[in-house]
């Protein structure tokens, strides 16, 4: 899937991607993210991952790299 980064808190080391057709936006954390540098991800940067539907606060991005 691919989405755009709508914030990130770097503080934090998380982040959350809206999601075209999808209701809620989707949390990604700094350990998901592969092949760049979460420090390198911007707001409105356009990203691909796979969502993982068993996190434990609801779905979450995960494999999130710069598409």
């Amino acid at each position: 899937m691919t989405g755009i980064i709508k914030t990130i808190l770097a503080d934090k080391k998380f982040g959350f991607i809206t999601v075209a057709g999808r209701e809620k936006d989707l949390f990604f954390h700094k350990e998901k993210v592969v092949g760049v540098e979460f420090e390198s991800l911007a707001v409105g940067d356009t990203v691909s991952f796979e969502i993982d539907e068993t996190g434990p606060k609801g779905p979450a991005a995960v494999n999130v790299t710069k598409a």
